[in-house]
């Protein structure tokens, strides 16, 4: 089966059966069914039978598919298909005469689709006086649906707090491997699933996460299921040339250029070897000479020449055991080597800083050179290494470029082995800075990279020991989920939940036919990822995107995890910001929602407890209209 096909070919261009004698239909390519311009129980009950003759004509040709699929599935399988056959058309006109005879509308029809169907074609039937009872059999029930998304979700995700049905996950920072209480705190607040991203970290650092998991779990005693995630293929920008070992003081001015806030950095003892930043938040890090630091005293002014020969002082504001903070008034830059001088007349060298890193800064017009070479990009030239350098072989002229989250955009302009030229369109007006690392999304490209490279197989292995579930990245295609699915079974780990992290427009529009593959697993999850996949569908689309995944997959009973920049801002600064709050409300919608990582963390958990527990009884009052999905007709 074709990743474009999700069931066996059937002619696109046909109207639902029977739909030939009704000119309220539309047939071709536009595959509108419409009620009549007075809404007949006759004429809609003909537009309902056309529907449903084309469902059963689909099961037919879907045999095989069903066949591949998990028993536990099977059902949501099937009502995956006559999901995606009534969004095949544009029902809009047919959910309002429906609506006009104070019948269902089809609008909340996702989880038992031909269900829905046979209920109000028999009302139509009785409304015509018919005498036809409302008992009729049907592939999932009302109920059915119901319990089935949640018994998945139960098994995937762990069990439901009591007051909300929507799961908080956590992705783990690096603290969380030092910090038991940390862990504890997150758990306590709400937290009910843990994420490890191995695109981070260590090996050992990921084990003394799960062991402050798996140890808070137990005095908690609440389960709490952990996602390991792969890194996956993600392409980024190569390494940038750095710049000089060179700190810059630089004190805040008013409005007439007088200083009001001076500039602060501390004194620490040591060589330094690379050090940069202090801790608390005190500004840099400036090591020197640990006996001449330790003669230092409140008040001492010590003066030095900067890198450009200007004479500067520091003062001395603060002592700690092994550091001394420092101020200056004026703007300062210290490099390695640079001499202190005290008043007693001793001195000593700055020691060794780390290098500056630096960035290309793109204008819109520049034309900026990717290529798979790892070398140090000129950080003042038009070059920079794209990694891994097989994401360039399908590169074609014409396909469109992002940088850095969609800050930078551009168009491929030519291509030679090995090379992309790109224009850029969009860049800041004052030009943006391209760093190292720095994500590349290419949306048009035919990418082929695989979900699972060396490391990620290398990765799953621990992930396997030690994990409950595991996330597959940037997956593309039903190929990537057999794939990871086969490695599983010959580490005998088929007992670990897959969770098929949607982070391409490739991937979306090929969701139907990975969910059918991913079905042939017991415990199976899809992560919205919305930071990719805004850049790579537009940023217009993102709502629109994650509606029709979210629909997708209630209809094949899957549990959803809606992930990327929830309570963002909360997580990094302490307060949300009034438009992440109605994010928030709204992602309660899926089974379970995913925080990222930031100092504020466990009180991002608790407002994001308080949120979803309040729209737990507004959850359901939903009325969709059902237009024609393309994506997956």
């Amino acid at each position: 089966m074709g990743d474009s096909a999700w069931v066996a070919p059937v002619d696109t261009a046909a109207t639902p059966h029977g739909a030939a004698r009704r000119p309220g239909v539309r047939s071709g390519s536009s595959r509108r069914v419409a009620a009549t311009t007075a809404p007949s129980p006759r004429g809609l009950a003909g537009e309902l039978e056309a529907l449903r003759d084309e469902m059963r004509r689909r099961h037919v040709a879907s045999e095989k598919v069903f066949a591949r699929v998990h028993p536990e599935h099977r059902p949501g399988a099937v009502n995956l298909v006559d999901y995606l056959t009534l969004r095949r058309y544009d029902l809009r006109a047919l959910q309002q005469g429906l609506a006009e005879l104070g019948l269902s509308s089809l609008g909340r029809s996702e989880e038992h689709v031909l269900t829905t169907l046979e209920r109000v074609l028999a009302t139509l039937r009785l409304l015509e006086d018919n005498g036809e009872d409302l008992r009729t059999e049907a592939a999932v029930g009302f109920s059915e649906g119901r319990r089935a998304l949640d018994r998945h979700a139960e098994a995937l995700l762990g069990p439901a707090r009591r007051h909300r049905a929507t799961r908080i996950l956590v992705t783990m920072p690096t603290e969380a491997a030092d910090d038991h209480e940390l862990v504890r705190g997150l758990l306590r607040s709400g937290m009910d699933c843990a994420r490890i991203n191995c695109a981070h970290d260590d090996p050992r650092r990921w084990q003394a996460m799960v062991e402050h998991l798996r140890a808070s779990a137990r005095e908690t005693g609440r389960p709490c299921p952990i996602l390991m995630d792969l890194p996956g293929p993600k392409v980024r920008t190569g390494p940038v040339a750095p710049g000089p070992r060179v700190v810059r003081l630089r004190p805040r001015r008013d409005a007439l250029g007088r200083p009001v806030v001076p500039a602060r950095a501390r004194l620490v003892a040591g060589d330094g070897a690379g050090a940069a930043q202090g801790d608390g938040g005190v500004g840099p890090a400036l090591p020197v000479d640990g006996a001449w630091l330790a003669r230092r005293r409140l008040g001492d002014v010590l003066r030095l020449r900067d890198t450009r020969g200007a004479r500067r002082r520091l003062l001395v504001v603060a002592l700690s055991p092994g550091g001394a903070e420092v101020d200056a008034d004026d703007t300062t830059y210290l490099a390695t080597g640079t001499r202190l001088r005290a008043a007693d007349g001793t001195t000593a060298e700055v020691g060794a800083l780390a290098q500056a890193p630096q960035a290309l800064v793109l204008h819109a017009g520049d034309h900026v050179t990717l290529d798979g070479d790892t070398a140090p990009a000129d950080p003042g030239g038009l070059r920079i290494g794209c990694l891994p350098p097989a994401a360039l072989e399908r590169v074609r002229p014409g396909e469109r470029v992002f940088f850095d989250d969609g800050r930078i955009a551009g168009l491929v302009t030519t291509v030679r082995p090995g090379t992309a030229v790109v224009r850029v369109t969009e860049a800041a007006p004052g030009g943006s800075r391209l760093r190292a690392e720095k994500g590349i999304n290419l949306p048009d490209t035919d990418l082929r990279l695989p979900a699972l490279g060396p490391e990620d197989r290398d990765i799953l292995r621990f992930v396997v020991a030690h994990a409950d579930l595991v996330g597959l990245s940037f997956v593309q295609s039903r190929r990537d989920v057999a794939d990871l699915q086969r490695h599983l079974r010959a580490l005998g780990g088929e007992h670990l939940g897959i969770v098929c992290k949607v982070e391409t427009a490739r991937g979306f529009a090929r969701l139907p036919s990975i969910l059918l593959a991913a079905m042939a697993s017991e415990r199976v999850g899809v992560m919205v990822a919305r930071g990719d996949l805004a850049v790579e569908c537009g940023f217009e689309r993102l709502a629109e995107v994650q509606e029709e995944m979210l629909c997708l997959c209630d209809a094949a009973h899957i549990p959803v995890i809606w992930a990327t920049e929830v309570l963002d801002r909360m997580a990094r600064t302490g307060r949300p910001s009034r438009p992440e709050i109605s994010d928030a409300a709204m992602a309660a919608r899926a089974e379970c929602v995913m925080l990222n990582k930031g100092p504020h963390i466990e009180r991002a958990v608790r407002a994001l407890d308080d949120v979803l527990v309040r729209m737990s009884t507004h959850q359901h009052k939903k009325a969709a209209l059902l237009r024609r999905l393309r994506t997956w007709s």
